[in-house]
């Protein structure tokens, strides 16, 4: 991009829930400490410039011709839009950046907590519940049973039913009942292409399966949305994106391509190349190893002495061994074997539950963050 004179455009909002699960992981106390300052600021251009015109939803609208027209993940020229395929005018506010916002405002009330700011991490949990009441109240189109994938300039509702509200499962932003409903619209015919769930349905106005963001299947986005059904407790929905993937990529010699079209697999005997997809691409890299760990449903709270896993592997994969696994300062292996788990090597003072990770915002309950009980603190979770 650099090299087209197109400028890399920063976006700091998404900097504080990554760190999160490096403490759970345990990233040293101090190295987390230096870098609170730059988490708070980060969230103070959310509240101060990624929210312009106060509606308490973080927009984006390029300044001049020269940045790209959408800013999102879905960053081509027409990749967000209503139903009937009109192109939505910015400022445009996605739906998965409001869900990061929520995402980074819970990680950073934990990781006040962690720090002893009790009243700070009972201000940021108010507040990330705050967005998800207005998210689920001007996103949810209950004509639809689906989210908006963004508001437009004119705070309308885009109702094009895109794969982007998957992503909004993973970070818990989704009120309990609208889950299902989202869970069945993603698996639908007109989302999952027997290969993954396409990023627009195959009923909508832009739908063009060999398109960059209309219609294609992108296998970051999808470990992702497996990430949320597995959350949520969708397993088979999450195992039949898992295995799909999977095995689209045995027709690229192992390697997960940036995205191929989204013509169903009813259709063609084998994924369709988009001619122009990078392979390796750093996302698609990244997806094999977040779907195991999807499967695995494996996670870690070491500040807090909790180890947690609760594998839903389907049969067909057979076993699964892993070793040297780094944990806590230590190594571990891993035997699976469809729903049952075996850990050796498991460092002193970590307890192994048999069960998968609370959401943040019961461990803050739990703690008493959410302004029930601030004196109290929790158990190891």
């Amino acid at each position: 991009m650099t090299r087209c004179g197109l400028r890399k455009w920063p976006f700091p909002w998404t900097r504080p829930w990554p760190w999160a699960p490096c403490r759970r992981w345990r990233t040293g106390k101090d190295t987390i400490a230096a870098l609170l300052p730059n988490a708070d600021r980060a969230l103070d251009w959310v509240r101060n410039y990624g929210d312009k015109d106060g509606d308490g939803f973080v927009e984006y609208q390029r300044l001049n011709d020269q940045p790209l027209i959408n800013q999102g993940w879905k960053d081509s020229w027409d990749g967000i839009n209503f139903a009937d395929g009109t192109i939505a005018e910015p400022p445009i506010a996605l739906c998965e950046v409001q869900a990061l916002v929520y995402s980074a405002l819970l990680s950073r009330a934990w990781m006040a907590f962690d720090a002893g700011d009790a009243p700070l991490a009972a201000r940021l949990t108010a507040e990330a519940a705050g967005l998800k009441e207005r998210f689920n109240e001007e996103f949810w189109l209950p004509d639809r049973g689906y989210f908006a994938v963004a508001l437009d300039g004119s705070k309308r509702p885009v109702d094009a039913c895109a794969s982007n509200m998957g992503q909004c499962l993973w970070r818990g932003i989704v009120d309990d009942d609208k889950v299902p409903l989202v869970a069945e619209r993603l698996m639908s015919p007109e989302m999952f292409s027997g290969w993954g769930v396409r990023t627009l349905a195959s009923n909508m106005g832009a739908y063009n399966p060999a398109s960059y963001h209309n219609g294609s299947v992108w296998p970051h986005d999808n470990a992702i949305i497996a990430a949320g059904l597995m959350r949520h407790g969708f397993v088979d929905e999450a195992q039949r994106i898992a295995t799909a993937l999977l095995e689209a990529a045995d027709f690229s010699g192992g390697r997960l391509p940036e995205l191929f079209c989204g013509f169903s697999r009813e259709q063609v005997a084998q994924p369709v190349p988009y001619p122009t997809a990078c392979s390796p691409q750093a996302w698609a890299a990244t997806t094999p190893i977040m779907l195991i760990t999807c499967l695995m449903r494996y996670d870690a709270h070491v500040s807090r002495g909790g180890f947690w896993m609760d594998p839903a592997l389907p049969q067909s994969y057979g076993n699964l061994h892993i070793t040297n696994a780094p944990l806590a300062g230590g190594r571990i292996t891993i035997d699976i074997t469809g729903s049952e788990a075996a850990v050796q090597g498991l460092p002193a003072g970590l307890t192994f539950h048999r069960e998968h990770r609370p959401w943040l915002t019961e461990l803050i309950s739990q703690a008493g963050l959410d302004g029930r009980n601030q004196s109290s603190h929790p158990a190891s979770p």
